[in-house]
């Protein structure tokens, strides 16, 4: 069920005009300086179900999510298109489908013909708006990519899933002394390793692996080989209700794989965008691998969420799916 309203009221251009002006003004006060990428429309967050816009630069890329926003298509663009066009957005791309089957079309200006390089807290980033995963990148963790930045001075960092190494140019930015990325697609192994040297950091301190991450970690641990932060993000295991036992075997077994790299008083950063497993179960999941490391004990430092640019209205508690944990193992 979509909810667009909850008393009665003409669903019309007026009522997608005032809810796309009220979203943009949202973000002209939460978005962070030295940063031209953001979520502008976030469905349900902005009492707009199944509708999501995100910002790069001079670009914004549309998104519909089931049957019944995409019948508005038309009127939200006219509404939307003057409120971006006034914040000098030139290019508006409609995305659709998933997988092999993404295409991406112009529904005014032009559509990129290479990748395009956004700021995110004054991090450059290169982004593949016509073929990359969601819209082309995975604004929700811009403060977790922020926060890794700030816990990485002096330590070995592991960014596993890394796709296009956004955590790993941010741990590189911190002052890490080693960052390894993994990501079994060999195109946003490339891209992670771009971003890297236009960062202006040293290749010699990077690598891209393209693998599975149990593979690289099974790999790892024949070497004995650990780091002091290792960052974990994996996709969706839960794309359905039915899917949440299988998918919370899923995570015991990825960290458990994964807490086995992390360095003795090692941090270990955590997360989850399956909304149909809340923060205490996949909690759960982590405490659970943590038993498995010989009597090492986990210590829970701090829990987040997605940032303000994603907002969720209060009487939907699903909003929240994406989850942080940011762990530290001692023993």
């Amino acid at each position: 069920v979509r909810i667009f309203c909850t008393v009665d009221e003409p669903m019309d251009k007026n009522l997608f005009a005032r809810r796309i002006n009220a979203a943009v003004s949202l973000r002209r006060e939460v978005i962070p300086l030295e940063t031209d990428a953001y979520r502008l429309l976030h469905g349900e967050g902005d009492r707009l179900p199944g509708v999501i816009c995100d910002v790069y630069g001079k670009y914004a890329v549309l998104q519909f999510d089931g049957q019944a926003a995409p019948v508005w298509m038309s009127t939200i663009v006219d509404c939307l298109e003057p409120q971006l066009r006034n914040s000098g957005i030139e290019n508006l791309l409609l995305r659709t489908g998933r997988g092999k089957e993404r295409k991406a079309k112009s529904l005014f200006g032009k559509l990129p013909t290479a990748e395009i390089q956004i700021f995110e807290h004054g991090m450059k980033l290169s982004v593949d708006l016509v073929k990359g995963q969601k819209t082309g990148l995975f604004l929700d963790h811009r403060e977790s990519r922020h926060r890794a930045r700030e816990l990485a001075k002096g330590k070995s960092v592991l960014n596993l899933f890394g796709y296009t190494g956004g955590f790993s140019v941010a741990a590189g930015l911190g002052g890490a002394t080693r960052v390894d990325t993994v990501d079994r697609d060999a195109s946003a192994c490339t891209l992670a390793e771009k971003s890297w040297v236009e960062n202006g950091l040293s290749p010699e301190l990077h690598k891209a692996h393209t693998s599975a991450v149990q593979v690289f970690c099974e790999a790892a641990a024949g070497q004995k080989r650990s780091w002091d932060l290792v960052i974990c993000d994996p996709p969706s295991f839960a794309p359905s209700e039915k899917k949440v036992c299988s998918a919370l075997n899923a995570y015991r077994a990825l960290h458990t794989a994964a807490l086995g790299r992390v360095k003795p008083g090692g941090l270990y950063l955590a997360a989850s965008c399956s909304s149909h497993v809340n923060m205490e179960a996949f909690e759960g999941t982590v405490l659970h691998a943590a038993t498995r490391r010989d009597g090492r004990v986990l210590q829970i430092l701090e829990r987040w969420s997605a940032p303000a640019d994603h907002p969720r209205i209060a009487a939907f508690p699903e909003g929240d799916y994406l989850k942080v944990i940011l762990a530290r193992l001692i023993g």
